[in-house]
């Protein structure tokens, strides 16, 4: 396993990570030896990046985390996340004391390397949440910040504020990217590139599309649609999945190992965010980091894949209120 230094911080994560939206949710692994077998395979293969939040299966996501890691602490990560979404008149300083507090039980751990604020509305001011965060920092109970679902210039805002005040600053960036959701390139991949924010792509498979199973023609599930925005299931997009599983084909890979490679190829890209359900697939993410693309097979890649920003994309995404482009995850 290879391992990246996320942002300018002192933390080295496995360029796999394991995504845990899964865990607790009854639909997926609601038995916690399952989520136990999942995380332990992680380590024996050197992923040591592990990112949930305090709503992933209702809170139990956590939960399974936290038993799973007794013992094992020192050998992981650990990132997870809390939003500020319907307050009802709570102050963000409460929630976020509040959800701290939960998050540091239900891990059975003492500190959080790395606190990921997931959503926030807009019209709350940053500096409402950037101190009591910050204040987190000095208390030893979270290493690092980061926030998940920024464009550029709100990052940019929150790190004109923070340093203005002194205080600890958002170190990574999460956001939906992969190969059929590109949108990430138009301004907030340039940013992290150029102020060494950890980049944190999370859907590398778009949902199910990159998986090898729609290559084929097959129908792609509204769901998997859904993951990626506004991916339709017609023939243009059927014929760039036919070419990059060809592409993968040719050198002896999958459209997963492609899927993974072409998203490590990004200097921004710190992790890849990878869900896993069994032991085999823990496996397949890892194995797929092997792939290292060169400049030729990127660029072969990117006229495979290509993607230009219209109009309507570069005022959604690269100015004004940030407006997810996929739903809560």
């Amino acid at each position: 396993m290879q391992y990246r230094q996320l942002g300018n911080t002192d933390l080295n994560v496995s360029v796999i990570g394991l995504g845990t939206n899964n865990f607790g949710n009854p639909s997926r692994i609601a038995d916690k030896k399952i989520s136990q077998r999942v995380i332990d395979k992680c380590i024996d293969l050197g992923i040591n990046f592990l990112d949930t939040a305090n709503i992933y299966g209702n809170g139990e996501s956590e939960i399974h985390i936290g038993e799973a890691l007794k013992g094992k602490r020192n050998d992981v990560l650990i990132a997870t996340k809390f939003n500020l979404t319907n307050l009802n008149g709570e102050s963000p300083k409460s929630r976020i004391q509040k959800n701290i507090e939960e998050s540091l039980r239900k891990l059975q751990t003492d500190v959080i390397d790395l606190y990921q604020i997931h959503f926030v509305p807009n019209d709350i001011p940053h500096e409402e949440y950037l101190e009591p965060l910050n204040e987190l920092i000095v208390e030893g109970k979270v290493r690092h910040l980061g926030e998940c679902n920024y464009s550029s210039w709100r990052h940019a805002d929150t790190t004109r504020i923070a340093d203005s005040h002194g205080w600890s600053n958002f170190v990574s960036s999460q956001n939906n990217y992969s190969l059929m959701h590109r949108h990430a390139e138009l301004e907030l991949l340039p940013y992290c590139t150029e102020h060494k924010v950890g980049f944190l792509p999370y859907f590398p498979l778009a949902g199910g599309w990159l998986t090898g199973k729609y290559a084929s023609g097959n129908e792609v599930p509204q769901s998997a649609r859904r993951m990626v925005g506004q991916l339709q299931n017609d023939s243009a997009s059927q014929s760039v999945l036919g070419k990059l599983d060809a592409f993968a084909s040719e050198h002896e890979k999958t459209l997963v190992d492609l899927a993974f490679a072409w998203l490590l190829a990004h200097p921004a890209v710190s992790s890849v965010i990878a869900g896993a359900m069994t032991e085999e697939q823990v496996i397949s993410n890892a194995n797929a980091a092997n792939w290292i693309l060169d400049r030729e097979q990127r660029d072969q890649v990117d006229e495979i894949a290509y993607w230009e920003g219209s109009d309507e994309d570069i005022e959604r995404f690269g100015m004004g209120p940030d407006v997810p482009s996929a739903p809560p995850r």
